[in-house]
């Protein structure tokens, strides 16, 4: 039985080698977005990815006191973007708003989890979420790369966000770094 879970285990993580090494070789989109919205916004969303990148440097430790610490600034900077700053049509600002709401009561939650694969699973909501928030306002002057570990969260699959193509794993640690990939990155201007 030990065996064949060895097997399982070494087939596994060479399918994780063998998609991260197809999207490694998959060129880089080199498109430059803009950002169109007040650069107040932007200064106070950089603020919120640098607590976010913060974060994600303690679960890749899985550092509760530091996870703990960087959820609760993530959250109080996401409270206070200026959202008044977007002039964008009021559908979509509704939607950001519900967005930012959403990664704010889920790390209200990742907070009082006690456990750090719970703690991973509302991460990952929250990666989602800020990704999407990213795609629709941007962030002045930056890349962000989409990474994705397939073996995460029980084998459903996690997302997280990066400043860098360096390989971290925020669900694994040092412990998997060739279940990484880049899935996607956004530039810009």
């Amino acid at each position: 039985m030990r065996f064949i879970a060895a097997g399982l285990l070494l087939i596994s993580i060479a399918a994780c080698q063998s998609s991260n090494r197809q999207a490694n070789e998959a060129k880089e989109d080199t498109t430059v977005l803009q950002a169109p919205y007040a650069p107040v916004f932007y200064d106070s969303l950089s603020l919120a990815m640098e607590s976010y990148y913060s974060l994600t440097a303690g679960m890749t430790q899985a550092n509760l006191t530091y996870i703990d610490r960087y959820s609760t600034e993530l959250k109080q900077h996401l409270d206070s973007l200026p959202l008044h700053a977007l002039q964008m049509d009021s559908g979509k600002l509704g939607n950001v708003r519900n967005q930012v709401s959403s990664m704010s009561a889920e790390l209200s939650g990742l907070v009082g989890e006690k456990g750090i694969e719970e703690k991973r699973a509302a991460f990952d909501m929250v990666s989602g979420l800020l990704f999407d928030l990213v795609k629709v306002t941007g962030v002045k002057g930056k890349t962000i790369y989409r990474q994705y570990c397939p073996m995460a969260l029980k084998d459903a699959g996690g997302y997280w966000l990066s400043n860098s193509r360096k390989k971290i794993n925020p669900y694994f640690g040092d412990d998997m770094l060739g279940c990484v990939e880049v899935t996607d990155s956004l530039r810009f201007n």
